[in-house]
């Protein structure tokens, strides 16, 4: 088969550490969790899953739905408004938020920014038959979180002067937080702009949080880094784990391959793990200081059971 060459090149950049005889391969980085799109079809299906829906969907929606009036009042200040949506997915997670504010201004443009254009496409056809405000189309909607500057002052204009950043569904916690929050916080405004984090806290059950995401939809979509690149589903086994302060999802590789992409090589002996992606976990307090450093206004809304939390930012 065709092998990935990005995948491959990012093995090869990383190379391998050791944790006692054991060789781990960290490849644990969003950008290639879409390659194509199966791989981000995958994830959908991971987000329609009972399991998510039960442990991360349904909290998040369930803070929205009992907030999201109150979260527009303090946010709306103006007649007009941005909504970038980062890491959008299909769209789903905007939904309570540009109802809400759709009774309340009809002067409401939603930007959909994710690293999948197949994504993007999934959340501007669903976003359009709600009718929530207008849907704005434009190259930089294909994007990382690094271009945020960019989408933030093209969007702005003289009516609609001010942004409302959603990054929600645990999206930063993909990241080292301070790594992720700089780039963000440079986008928006000191005056005009807020900012709304979907995250996951770390609670004293965070490992049976990392054992329930060992779920066979997560395994289909992390797979296909690897099947990319020459690897079956029987050369790998799946595993989650908790080493604070993340959980890390990472494959066990059962016998020994060989994958070639032109005159390179890399060899995978039995036993080796290759780590395909973390998420971190931090304390409420933990957040807030962090966050102290970019925002001044840091307020949180937090799950029924602790484990869950929407985070509005300003600075």
């Amino acid at each position: 088969m065709q092998v990935n060459d990005l995948i491959f090149k990012e093995l090869i950049k990383r190379v391998y550490s050791l944790e006692g005889n054991t060789r781990v391969w960290n490849i644990a980085d969003s950008k290639l969790w879409y390659l194509t799109p199966e791989q981000a079809q995958a994830y959908l299906d991971v987000e329609d899953s009972k399991n998510y829906q039960g442990s991360i969907a349904d909290l998040e929606m369930d803070i929205l739905n009992k907030n999201v009036a109150r979260i527009i009042t303090k946010v709306l200040n103006g007649e007009a408004i941005n909504v970038i949506d980062i890491g959008c997915g299909d769209g789903r997670k905007a939904i309570p938020l540009l109802a809400e504010l759709s009774k309340r201004t009809k002067h409401l443009r939603y930007c959909p920014v994710d690293i999948s254009s197949y994504m993007v496409s999934k959340a501007i056809q669903k976003i359009k038959a709600l009718k929530h405000g207008e849907v704005i189309e434009f190259k930089w909607n294909i994007s990382d979180f690094d271009n945020l500057e960019n989408v933030s002052a093209l969007l702005r204009d003289k009516q609609y002067r001010q942004n409302f950043f959603l990054f929600l569904g645990g999206t930063v916690t993909n990241f080292e937080l301070h790594e992720v929050m700089h780039e963000v916080a440079e986008a928006v405004d000191k005056h005009l702009d807020y900012l709304l984090l979907g995250v996951g806290l770390r609670t004293t059950k965070v490992e049976d949080v990392a054992k329930k995401l060992k779920t066979t939809e997560f395994n289909n979509f992390f797979s296909k880094i690897l099947t990319q690149i020459g690897f079956s589903r029987e050369d790998i086994e799946f595993g989650t784990r908790y080493r604070e302060p993340r959980i890390e999802w990472f494959y066990t590789i059962k016998r020994d391959v060989l994958i070639e992409l032109g005159e390179k090589e890399i060899r995978f002996n039995e036993g080796d793990q290759i780590l395909v992606a973390v998420t971190y976990r931090y304390t409420k307090e933990e957040f807030n200081k962090a966050l102290k450093y970019y925002f001044e206004k840091v307020e949180f809304f937090v799950s029924s059971d602790g484990s869950r939390a929407i985070i509005l930012c300003k600075k």
